[in-house]
Order: structure tokens, then sequence, then C-alpha cells
């Protein structure tokens, strides 16, 4: 029986590809595999898609244990917010200073009576267990979750972190002596040998301060390394750079010396702190470039391949970003989107911070609350339900990964939208939905055409507040209305002409949430940025995303 233009092109786009989610289970031991993390013993790409969950201040436990009790916070990091990791911190003197601190204790040294109830309600088997203690019952029960876990070293003295001048912040300062750091890491890494949820561990959050230096950070953080290898050579070791986990560059010139069986991993720290406002609200697109650019030249680079040598690439643990999730900070939004496309196009490792809506105490307050946090202020529901879905793209392996056994060859792109966290959908109208069921396209070159994948149909602009076709015919594949081009300082802009010769992008309606061609936003007529624009052009981000399988 033949087939109508019409039901071949709804063939192809009612069978979308597949994204491979995280399934809830252990993969331990891991290993490395160029710039990819893997399971050891299959080979198999294992992605981390992480939330912070801070226990490196005064009270040195992990934080809501007064709200909630353990065993909820950790079914809604796994099947509300859909991570599969947890990045849990820690302080130095917690095994060094204070090791038999009972949490009881520890909770009426900073007279915190009305946490102390609230401990007592909702988890009162750890009062009288030590801090340490306690911490491994977080751990324990994180991974009867089946999610894994990351300890992060976070500071020495507990506190909140971080400034210049804490005493926390550089080999040297009032409270970062290095032998004692390093005990402190070996006794982590001897404590959680066994335990199978731990499967890396971060040496230290965010170097800083007038004293950090290269050569310090080479001898300090090589024998670290080393020691946490020689006591549990199970587990992945993490390294940050310096200025606050922002800058690995100078390993550029002068690599590591030591060698750590495939378990060497970097991280690198994505903040908007310290960003012109101006610059994010009238020059997005130009602004995302070059803090996107900063990035990759002084982190990134790690994943690149260089000369030819996939050896030289290494895996990166974007271990901190995040913004208010109350979304009134229009800066950090417009931050967040331009970080959301490089995630998904990179397919980097991450952790987001954070999961509190609240802490104990901090900074000399009680009972503070954050607005970065993942749950509320009283920790019972998300504090932005969206957070979860513009997420959970980047929560997917995207790319299953590379090792020189088995390679995969990049097929086809998603086209991803990183303002609302959707991509085209399987339906003939170019509708958004869920980046679970996103179709397939090609794209062999900047200036071709966009063509649904093992198929001869291209996307064909019509005119400017109408959706593109889908067309099947050869003339129309190669005109000008169907080719398209990568356009913007920011490279997230897709543009073809119409008929009459002008420039359209791609736009997601709002109302609507399909896909339309219009005038191309902050940009003018030769598709250059414009000096100011009073536009926000995210609603015209779609990246084509490479994806394999």
């Amino acid at each position: 029986m033949s087939s109508s233009p019409f039901t071949l092109i709804v063939f192809f786009l009612i069978f979308p590809f597949v994204f491979h989610y995280h399934s809830h289970s252990h993969s331990f031991p891991l290993s490395t595999s160029s710039r990819w993390i893997i399971d050891e013993l299959s080979g198999d790409r294992v992605k981390l898609a992480c939330v912070n969950w801070p226990g490196h201040l005064h009270v040195m436990i992990p934080e809501g244990l007064h709200k909630k009790p353990m065993k909820s916070i950790t079914s809604d990091i796994a099947d509300v917010m859909g991570f599969n990791c947890v990045r849990l911190t820690w302080a130095t003197y917690m095994y060094t200073r204070y090791s038999n601190l009972t949490v009881s204790e520890s909770l009426d040294r900073w007279n915190l009576t009305a946490v102390k109830d609230g401990v007592a309600k909702n988890n009162p088997e750890v009062l009288e267990m030590s801090i340490v203690e306690a911490q491994n019952a977080v751990v324990d029960e994180i991974g009867k979750r089946k999610l894994m876990v990351v300890l992060d070293n976070h500071i020495s003295l507990p506190e909140w972190c971080c400034s210049d001048n804490d005493g926390n912040g550089f080999f040297g300062d009032a409270d970062f002596e290095p032998d004692e750091w390093v005990r402190g890491l070996v006794a982590v890494a001897r404590r959680f040998k066994d335990n199978l949820s731990v499967v890396a561990m971060s040496m230290r959050n965010e170097l800083r301060g007038p004293r950090q230096n290269v050569t310090t950070w080479y001898d300090y953080m090589q024998q670290a390394a080393t020691a946490i290898h020689h006591e549990n050579p199970q587990i992945l070791v993490i390294f940050s750079g310096l200025s606050y986990g922002t800058n690995l560059r100078f390993l550029k010139s002068q690599p590591l010396t030591i060698s750590l069986d495939n378990k060497l991993v970097f991280e690198s720290h994505w903040y908007s702190f310290g960003q012109p406002r101006e610059d994010w609200i009238f020059k997005t697109n130009e602004y995302c470039a070059n803090v996107t650019k900063s990035f990759m030249d002084n982190s990134g680079f790690l994943l690149q391949q260089v000369n030819d040598q996939d050896r030289t690439r290494v895996p990166l643990f974007l271990s901190e970003f995040g913004l208010d999730q109350r979304g009134e900070n229009e800066m950090e939004n417009r931050y967040f989107v331009c970080l959301l496309a490089t995630v998904a196009e990179i397919d980097i490792d991450w952790a987001v911070w954070q999961l509190p809506g609240s802490y104990m105490v901090r900074e000399g307050k009680v009972d503070v609350e954050d607005v970065y946090g993942m749950y509320d202020f009283m920790w019972e529901k998300l504090r932005n339900t969206t957070m979860v879905d513009r997420l959970g793209f980047i929560q997917t392996k995207i790319q299953l990964g590379v090792d020189q056994d088995r390679p995969l060859n990049q097929t086809s792109y998603i086209f991803y939208h990183p303002l609302s966290g959707l991509c085209v959908g399987p339906s003939h109208d170019l509708s958004m939905t869920s980046c679970r069921q996103a179709s397939r396209w090609s794209h062999e070159q900047d200036g071709g055409s966009i063509r649904l994948a093992d198929t001869n149909y291209c996307l064909t602009t019509v005119e400017q507040g109408v959706s593109p076709t889908i067309s099947l015919d050869d003339v129309n594949c190669s005109s000008p209305e169907s080719s398209w081009n990568v356009v913007s300082s920011s490279k997230h802009h897709l543009a073809s002409k119409d008929s009459r010769g002008n420039n359209l992008c791609l736009e997601v309606d709002p109302s609507s949430l399909k896909i339309v061609t219009n005038k191309c936003l902050c940009l003018d007529d030769g598709l250059r940025d414009v000096l100011k624009c009073d536009d926000n052009p995210q609603s015209q981000w779609l990246k084509l995303i490479p994806v394999n399988e």
C-alpha cells in the first residue's frame, strides 16, 4: 500500500530519539575514559546529575534534618527532582577535631533549641550519634535510593563559604593547614572505603584568596590525591582549580605529574556573581558568548580534543551553578538559560546549587532562608516546580560516550529550547514537548538544510509569524528558505530567508508552544548583534544539540 507524504512525515516524527535517562542504580566503581566518566565494569557512560546538599556549616550535619525525615528528603531527590547523585559537603574539622562530638552536643553549642526539637521530631535516631556517624547515616539513606554520592571537602572551619579572607581559602591560611587537611581527606576515604554509594571525593571547594598560586596548588593537590587514591583506590578523585573554582587554565602548559589509574576528574564552577546586569539585559547574545568563552577557556577546554589526540581529554564536573529560584532576578534568569545551552551542547556532568531552602544557622542567624534552594523554606515543596522541567533534559545522557574499542558516531541532532527546557517533539506541527520525546534531525553543515533524520524531508521557511513546513522537494530543500545558518555571537539563533529574501529566525511561540519564524531579535538586517537591545532574544534560542546512539 502506498503512503502519502503526510503519512511518511508523521511516521518519522512519531519515532523520536530515545534519550538515555539515568536509572537510579549503583555503578560502583566508576572510572574514566577520555572525557567520560564510565562504569568500570561495563565501560558504559555514567552521567553525574547531582544536587548539592550542604553539611559543612556550624552544626556539621547535612541541612534540613530538623525539618524533614532524611528518608523523605532522599526520596524527593530521586523521585521528585530527578537527580541521580548528591554532592554532600563536609568540613575538615569534622574528622580532625570534632569526630566524637554528638549531634545533640553540636546543636547545644549554638543554642539551637528549636532546631534540636525539630531533629528530635524528624530524625530522632541521629541526636546521640556523633556528627561523623550522622553524616554516614545520611550517606546510607542516599544509597538506599540508589543515588550516588560525591563527598566534597568544602571548608576546614565549619561555617558559611566563601570569601578571600575567611581563613579557609588556600594552603597556609589560618584554618587551612595542609597536613591536617590531608589527614581529614584520608579519614573520609577510609571511612567510606566499602560504601558502594560513595563514588567520588572532591578534594577542596573554591580555592581562593591572596595566597593562591599555581606552584603550591600542584604540590598539595597532587599529594592529597595520591593519599586518597592509596587509601581508597576505587573512588574518583576530583581536583578543583583556583579563583573560586573557575580557573584550571594553567593545566594547558603544565599537566599533572601523577597517575591515578583512570580515577582523575576536574571540577569547575559557573555563576553570574559580580557580572554587570546591564550587559546581561541589553546585550544578552554578546554577553552570553563572552562568559561561555571564558568558561571554555578556563575549564571547558579539558573536554576538547587537541591535535587529534583524544587522550588529552579528561572529565570535567561542573560542580556548582545556580540562581534565585523565585525567578525574580532577570539577570540571573538570562545567565541560567545561557548556561543550560552550553551544558546541553557539551553534555557535561554537573551538580546544581542547591537542595536546602533554609539553613539551621548561617552567619550568626538561625533558620535562614536561601532562595537558591530546590526546596522552599519549610522543605515541604519545591520552591519552583519549573526548575525540574528545565533541568530534565540535561539530566539525560545526551551523548553515550566514546572509548577506543567502541566508537559511537554522532548521528543526529535535536532542537532544544533552553529557555523552556523543551524540545521539538514528534508532531507534524512542530510543537514543543518534553525532550524525552524529541524528534531527530540531520544538519551536515552551517548554511545547509535541516532534515528529519534518515529522510529527505527538510525544514522550510514560509513567512514571518508562521510555522515552517516540512518539505519533500529536492529543489525546495536546496533553496534559501531551507538553508539554515547559526547566527548571533551567542550562536544560539537559527536563521533562514523567506521568499522575499528577509532573514527570519526560529522562535518558540509562548502561547502555542509551536515553532514559528520571526524577525531575528537583537540582530540587525545583516544578522549582527545590535549595540543595545530591549528585547529578550532567548525565545529564539533553539540549539541543535548533537546526540549519538
